[in-house]
């Protein structure tokens, strides 16, 4: 059995009903959520029931046209207008939300009233499709940097739950998988909300993948001891300098592979390229509730009244950075905009 066949399915579109794995239910049960408004995608989103960036994309496009087919003609421009807006507003770090709303909306720019809804369900069609085949590349042109009896480690989720399958930063392994490449993964726990502990772990056990989950703080220690080979993250925005926006935790790897020696790779499809973000200090970066931090799966774990900060991402600057795999191949990050 394939690697494919074994990973998760994050979300599918049937019958004008988008149906997306619960993440926040995982490791402890499969749950699905049929999807059938745009307010219900908006809070999916928000409160990352569907997480990463080009799934939240895909699924903020297949939200741009529940309901659609019920009003009239000529109200549908400015629903969508509206509707744009509203999503990409539920997540503002990661590129790839405002991408595939940009792009139903200069579809929907350039319809006909005829054309218009059948136009838009071709392109959000289009986006999840071509999501799959760039994951596909950016899993062969990244197992070329694994060898057997490699240890790579890798922050947070980058694998099928974060994309349409195989994920980005995951990809190369499952590929590797599939080639017979013999991996071992450590993955980051990734607090405040563990998604390398219940996501990334999770990806890996049905894929029959060797890995070992460890603390976020324990990561120096292992490079110490020549542990860790390569590490491989994922990307949320990536400026036009190269510039990397990822799950907070991501710039403390990159320094210390740095200081160890040690491989440092980015992978991401190039719709998280954002050439309108000159730099990484441009990128704005969300910040979610303190509870998150100060409370453990709803139970509190610090004194009451403590106050707390929650940055979700933090940005990695390009010289870190050993190269970004993309469907396009493996480039040099200060050669983006080249």
């Amino acid at each position: 059995m394939t690697v494919l066949a074994r990973v998760p399915q994050t979300l599918r579109w049937q019958n004008d009903v988008l149906t997306i794995l619960d993440q926040r239910a995982l490791p402890h049960s499969e749950e699905e959520l049929a999807l059938t408004t745009v307010e219900e995608v908006h809070d999916a989103i928000i409160h990352l029931a569907v997480r990463g960036a080009p799934a939240i994309g895909i699924a903020a496009a297949y939200g741009m046209l529940l309901g659609l087919k019920e009003l009239p003609p000529h109200e549908l421009q400015d629903v969508l207008q509206a509707r744009g807006r509203y999503l990409v507003a539920a997540r503002p770090t990661a590129v790839n939300l405002s991408w595939s709303i940009s792009r139903l909306l200069g579809v929907a720019k350039t319809s006909a009233d005829h054309e218009l809804i059948d136009n838009l369900h071709k392109e959000a069609k289009s986006i999840h499709e071509e999501d799959r085949q760039a994951c596909r590349k950016i899993g062969e042109y990244g197992q070329s940097l694994l060898h057997d009896g490699i240890n790579i480690l890798t922050h947070c989720n980058a694998g099928s739950l974060a994309v349409s399958e195989l994920g980005t930063a995951l990809a190369p392994i499952y590929c590797a998988k599939d080639s017979g490449i013999k991996v071992h993964v450590y993955v980051d726990e990734t607090r405040p909300l563990l998604q390398g502990a219940r996501l990334t772990t999770y990806e890996l056990s049905r894929a029959d993948i060797p890995c070992t989950l460890i603390t976020d703080n324990m990561a120096a220690h292992l490079m110490s001891l020549g542990d860790i080979d390569i590490v491989i993250v994922g990307a949320d925005r990536v400026a036009a300098n190269g510039d990397v926006a990822n799950k907070v935790g991501t710039l403390n790897l990159a320094i210390l592979c740095q200081y160890f020696s040690i491989p440092f790779y980015v992978a991401c499809p190039t719709s998280t390229i954002d050439a309108a973000t000159a730099c990484g200090a441009d990128i704005e970066i969300e910040h979610r509730d303190p509870v998150e931090v100060t409370h453990l799966a709803g139970i509190r774990i610090a004194p009451e009244h403590t106050r707390a900060s929650n940055p979700a991402f933090d940005v990695t600057p390009a010289a870190l950075i050993s190269g970004i795999v993309t469907e396009q191949g493996i480039i040099d990050p200060g050669a983006i905009t080249a």
